[in-house]
């Protein structure tokens, strides 16, 4: 199993000032997203089948934040939803999810945010859960995790029995998935859907205690690692290592509790 509280140092200097510049990152994005948040636009679908919606608010505020890293550090890296990748020069790649959870976007409900993660040598260092029309911003490193400049904490949880469980969507859950999700519902106190990418903020600042995903992609989970972590939580995929392409996670307010919840994730 990974050893789920240990980060790769950057040093607290260099820790300070690149957290400092990926809030820079997420004002940049704000300025976009919030413009045309409940207000009238188009809505593309990148998908032939079924709806995968993009927005002027997705493009836009990907491009703000793309054009402050290339000013600042030209030798990073990045990666991002809606744009072609930007190769490395050097150790740092960012990862940018403009909104993750553009469907409520769309439907004006502000549970979306704007992912953004800072990788060291492969590893996500820095990361940042913004909301900017709740004015919540996760930001989360090897000095912790702060909402709004305060440090926060996940709780303490007993085990499953007592434990507020979320996920996006339960039909996202195939085949033997659905049954592992069936389970860990089944043994909750209480199970929340369709909050994106906040739920992880929440469980961050210690309101929820486990969260199950499957088909996520790297901008959708890499910001999480470090604000999850920081905060004391866990958060890996179903075999308990460093979340990969299967696009697996699971997130643990309590570490205590992968004893109990690491063996039912068996597909």
């Amino acid at each position: 199993m990974v050893n789920d509280t240990l980060m790769p140092s950057i040093g607290p200097s260099d820790s300070a000032a690149l957290s400092a510049f990926a809030e820079r990152l997420a004002d940049a994005a704000a300025e976009i997203t919030l413009r045309h948040f409940r207000a009238d636009m188009t809505v593309d679908n990148k998908e032939k089948t079924g709806f995968d919606p993009v927005t002027i608010a997705d493009r836009g505020a990907e491009d703000a934040i793309r054009a402050l890293i290339e000013a600042t550090y030209p030798d990073h890296g990045i990666e991002g939803e809606e744009r072609p990748p930007k190769p490395a020069e050097g150790p740092f790649t960012w990862i940018l999810d403009p909104i993750d959870g553009t469907r409520s976007f769309i439907c004006g409900v502000p549970t979306w945010g704007t992912l953004i993660a800072l990788l060291y040598e492969g590893r996500p260092v820095i990361g940042v859960i913004d909301q900017p029309y709740l004015k919540e911003r996760y930001v989360g490193s090897p000095l912790g995790t702060t909402l709004n400049g305060n440090a926060i904490r996940t709780r303490a949880c007993t085990g499953l029995s007592d434990a507020v469980m979320s996920t996006v969507d339960p039909d996202l859950f195939q085949d033997g998935e659905r049954a592992v999700f069936d389970t860990l519902k089944t043994r909750s106190k209480l199970i929340r859907y369709s909050l994106d990418c906040y739920a992880y903020a929440i469980l961050s600042a210690g309101h929820f205690d486990l969260i199950l995903e499957t088909g996520m992609k790297p901008y959708d989970i890499m910001a999480l690692v470090p604000v999850i972590r920081g905060a004391g939580g866990m958060v890996t995929d179903w075999s308990g290592n460093e979340p990969g392409p299967d696009g697996r996670l699971v997130a643990l307010g309590d570490p205590g509790m992968a004893a109990e919840v690491l063996p039912l994730l068996t597909v």
